[in-house]
């Protein structure tokens, strides 16, 4: 858990950093997602009201990125990249190589070029890029297989 008593509280504390500025919106949302793990319709309002902006508008951004989440995940999360670098290095056959109660234990995220792509297939597991993943290496690197 965070420092912050309250999603808002959090918001507050980001946009004294970054400025009450419309154009930070983004920054924000991946720094409060990075404090926090989701953005939480409390947020969103508070956002909203900081950078004077409406909440759907706030919202709008939140749910057109496929990286923000609007609730907590247990389960680790891995960023696989799925990018056409990453795909002619078999990524897709990684993941058919994968265990069927692998995403269950798991959060797969997909993301689009990591910046290997001669090394792939790459993933972002903790915050760390992992290259040259398999899938015994991808499943070690999620604590699902040791």
């Amino acid at each position: 858990m965070n420092e912050f008593s309250s999603h808002a509280a959090c918001v507050a504390a980001l946009v004294e950093r970054h400025g009450a500025r419309q154009d930070a919106l983004l920054p924000l949302l991946h720094d409060l997602q990075a404090e926090v793990g989701f953005i939480s319709e409390e947020a969103i309002r508070a956002l909203a009201a900081a950078l004077n902006l409406g909440r759907a508008e706030v919202q709008g951004v939140v749910s057109f990125y496929h990286d923000f989440r609007t609730q907590p995940e247990s389960r680790p999360v891995i960023k696989l990249c799925r990018a056409e670098a990453c795909q002619a290095r078999g990524v897709e056959g990684l993941i058919a190589a994968l265990p069927d109660d692998f995403t269950q234990r798991v959060a797969l995220d997909s993301v689009y070029c990591l910046g290997l792509c001669s090394v792939g297939p790459n993933a972002l597991v903790g915050g760390a890029v992992q290259a040259h993943l398999d899938a015994e290496k991808l499943q070690q690197l999620a604590g699902v297989k040791s």
